[in-house]
């Protein structure tokens, strides 16, 4: 395993992080999440990333099982608040109440008594900015949240939170988590350009596109039974907007260049995200061992220039680079 810096802090991160949406607690029985972990762990993954909506809480509490016993002081715990975690109208946005409660949940369920890196989840046009960084600056105070970042954040929200830090004498963000793959550019433009500025990096969720570059979804054919987009619990929702013909033709013909590399597709992927300098980390799931196994493989591979520009002219108008597809809702969900 590589490691790098999360951003300007002094903080080290594993190139590859386990994450945890999507299966523990909601498509993977917990034996098998807890088998994923373990495998993560022997692979020299030391970054596991959560949220307290994931599976209704439930995904916190597999991972706090899972890595109970382990040396606290040897890993990296990421976790994020935001989403709805109960029925009343402050369990969900970024309201004082609702992040100093959550966070406490959060801790009951993971098993430990701080975490790492703790994420604004989306931002919340409902709740005064200053407030929610003063709640994000009372834990760090408080030795519960080492590092605060964002999640899907624009670039113009990640500025706005900065200038309230710098102004108020807060902790300063040191990292976002957007979607970046292949197939789905659109923190280039703005997001990337802003944070090598103001040194915060980019831990990024669904390198492999949902599953979609790892070319088992062929055009013309049938979705594979047992798949993310066969999946009822919010999978196929995500994956489908990929689902065209033009461009899984197009992931088709990226075999050659992973089999050239001695990759497989997955490993390509993970790597491919893993070139931008401003990325310290990329976030895999897992519902198996093995593809834990599989996908940290692409730690420390290099691409060189020209294997990137044939992956550009490859996919070409199928990436969607758009800085303006990152938004959150307007009112708290």
């Amino acid at each position: 395993m590589e490691f790098r810096y999360l951003g300007r802090s002094g903080l080290k991160v594993s190139e590859i992080a386990y994450g945890n949406w999507l299966t523990h607690g909601s498509q993977v029985e917990e034996d098998a999440a807890r088998a994923s972990v373990h495998a993560a762990l022997d692979e020299g993954i030391t970054t596991f990333d959560t949220a307290d909506a994931y599976a209704g809480t439930r995904a916190e509490d597999v991972l706090g099982r899972a890595l109970e016993g382990q040396r606290r002081e040897g890993l990296e715990i990421f976790t994020k608040v935001y989403w709805p975690t109960g029925p009343g109208p402050n369990d969900r946005g970024l309201s004082r109440k609702h992040i100093m409660e959550s966070l406490h949940g959060s801790l009951r369920r993971l098993r430990t008594d701080y975490v790492d890196l703790y994420q604004a989840h989306r931002f919340d046009h409902e709740t005064p900015l200053e407030e929610t960084m003063r709640a994000f600056d009372d834990l760090v105070r408080q030795g519960k949240v080492l590092y605060v970042g964002v999640s899907e954040w624009r670039a113009e929200e990640i500025e706005r939170a900065l200038k309230i830090a710098d102004e108020m004498g807060f902790d300063r963000i040191v990292s976002n988590q957007p979607q970046y793959s292949m197939l789905w550019r659109v923190i280039e433009a703005e997001v990337v350009p802003l944070c090598e500025r103001e040194g915060i990096g980019q831990i990024v969720w669904s390198p492999i596109a949902q599953g979609v570059l790892t070319g088992k979804y062929l055009p013309g054919r049938p979705l594979p039974e047992g798949s993310r987009a066969t999946d009822d619990k919010g999978g196929a929702d995500m994956i489908k907007r990929y689902l065209n013909d033009d461009l899984l033709t197009r992931v088709q013909e990226l075999k050659p260049v992973a089999a050239d590399l001695g990759l497989t597709m997955a490993q390509l992927a993970v790597a491919w995200v893993l070139q931008n300098p401003n990325v310290s980390s990329a976030i895999v799931g897992a519902s198996r061992p093995e593809q834990v196994r599989d996908n940290v493989k692409a730690a420390g591979v290099k691409l060189d220039a020209d294997v990137l520009k044939r992956i550009d002219e490859i996919l070409a108008d199928v990436v969607v680079r758009d800085p303006d597809k990152t938004r959150s809702p307007r009112t708290r969900p």
